[in-house]
């Protein structure tokens, strides 16, 4: 898996999601991109991944497209229109893209290759996107309010590693 972080200046959504199946296609590998202000880490997108081909692996799968279920996992939520709030939309925004050979370890050829092609065709300013978190915006869309915050022994990332964990679970 590779995540492709940038700066996106989307002017045209729909072309732009476009450009991601394009490029999916293209290289044989899966895509899926989100407004990186919804992430917390690499681990956030990583847990993600292993979680959506699990799904698949064992039938459990409520996407029929792997980007989809991916981005389910991402977002803690079975509900596809409720996910979509994390993906990219029109403007100026900080983009981590997830490409990802499924079935490989490591980085494949594919992977790197369609890495590259996205980085062009989306004309990403290559600033890093998982370096910080927007900590209302995810507090926000993950609902952890401050007393739960205050409760727990670690911090608001660990409590979106297991937002994502517990989907499985919430089945």
């Amino acid at each position: 898996m590779i995540v492709v972080e940038g700066v996106a200046d989307i002017d045209d959504l729909d072309g732009t999601l476009s450009t991601l199946d394009t490029v999916a296609d293209e290289y044989g590998v899966t895509v899926q991109a989100f407004d990186a202000r919804y992430l917390v880490d690499r681990r956030h997108l990583e847990r993600a991944v292993a979680l959506a081909d699990r799904a698949f692996d064992r039938g459990e799968n409520v996407a029929r497209e792997r980007s989809v279920e991916i981005l389910l996992y991402a977002a803690g939520r079975r509900q596809i229109d409720d996910a979509l709030e994390m993906g990219v939309g029109e403007g100026r925004m900080p983009v981590a893209a997830v490409v990802d050979d499924a079935g490989t370890t490591g980085e494949s050829d594919a992977e790197s290759a369609a890495a590259t092609a996205l980085r062009d065709r989306l004309a990403l300013d290559p600033t890093p996107t998982l370096d910080a978190v927007d900590a209302e915006r995810v507090r926000a869309f993950f609902d952890v309010p401050a007393a739960e915050l205050d409760a727990v022994d670690g911090d608001l990332t660990d409590l979106v590693h297991e937002r994502v964990a517990l989907l499985d679970v919430e089945k």
